[in-house]
């Protein structure tokens, strides 16, 4: 089997993984996603104790134990690249071996569950309420610059394109499926397909001094129906991890917050309260599981 070069897989002069800056010996095999650097701390202050704290760029890491369980945080940044980087760089943690550069044999399953905020885009969605994304709607690109489509479900994506009239310019969209077990455990929360936008503005839709080239995307998209799902809300990141996460073998879930209605173009208040209230739910359920 040959080594992987340095130019694809890059390590510091320590031996770390680049972007991330971690060891193997500082992650856990547990890991929370947050985009905002600043919500590590919002889940590690949770922590019974915290062993590790490693930072580069904005990347953070916290690794700590509560209940007895390692878990791990990290910080992702915007969008769908980013999220490129993390879920390359933790797979390469525990399945690719740094001294030899070649793939691990076994490979190691990640339990991997990130948390943020979204729009709702259906208006019995209220604000300050949860959505846990059972499919991932990928408006993004980054699947179709890897070779694995058996992961991907053609169906959802073709009755998709067919309701929206998808421009023929624009990369066709693409459909992931949480990991059930994952899904399974948060079954109390509203489910539903979950749609990542490569942007805020244009790309969801939204108009400031650019006018979106798909007029009425939100319209449109709360009227599709595939079967008993409906597409649940709108954000920037699950299709690039579901699709990472299943194609290398990983259990992956997003949970959200949602901080705004984008039908009744409602907002809200003090979204920070249900933001840790989501962490709370989550962590109870994560720490007391066994995987």
């Amino acid at each position: 089997m040959n080594s992987i070069a340095d130019t694809e897989l890059i390590l510091s002069n320590k031996n770390k993984i680049y972007h991330l800056n971690l060891s193997k010996e500082e992650i856990a095999d547990t890991i929370i996603l947050v985009g905002d650097p600043q919500r590590v701390e919002l889940v590690s202050n949770k922590f019974d104790r915290v062993i590790h704290r490693i930072q580069h760029r904005e990347f953070i890491t916290h690794t700590g134990l509560i209940n007895k369980k390692e878990i791990s945080v990290i910080s992702t940044g915007i969008g769908p690249d980013n999220i490129d980087i993390v879920i390359n760089e933790l797979d390469a943690l525990f399945n690719i071996n740094f001294k030899t550069r070649i793939k691990n044999q076994k490979s190691k399953s990640l339990n991997i569950i990130r948390i943020g905020t979204c729009g709702s885009l259906q208006k019995n969605i209220k604000v300050d309420s949860l959505i846990a994304s059972s499919y991932a709607l990928g408006l993004d690109n980054l699947a179709h610059f890897y070779s694995n489509k058996n992961v991907l479900n053609n169906d959802i994506s073709k009755a998709f394109l067919q309701h929206i009239k998808w421009p023929n310019k624009l990369s066709k969209p693409y459909v992931v499926e949480a990991s059930q077990s994952l899904l399974n455990l948060f079954g109390d929360i509203n489910q539903g397909i979950t749609a990542t936008a490569p942007g805020f503005y244009g790309p969801q839709g939204r108009e400031l001094r650019i006018s979106p080239s798909i007029e009425l995307l939100e319209e449109k998209m709360q009227n599709f129906k595939y079967k008993n799902l409906k597409i649940k809300n709108f954000e920037m990141e699950t299709s690039a991890l579901y699709y990472l996460g299943k194609t290398l073998g990983h259990n992956t879930l997003t949970i959200c917050a949602v901080i705004g209605n984008r039908l009744s173009k409602s907002y809200s208040k003090n979204y920070y309260i249900t933001v840790n209230k989501m962490i709370d739910i989550v962590l109870k359920k994560i720490s007391s599981s066994i995987y």
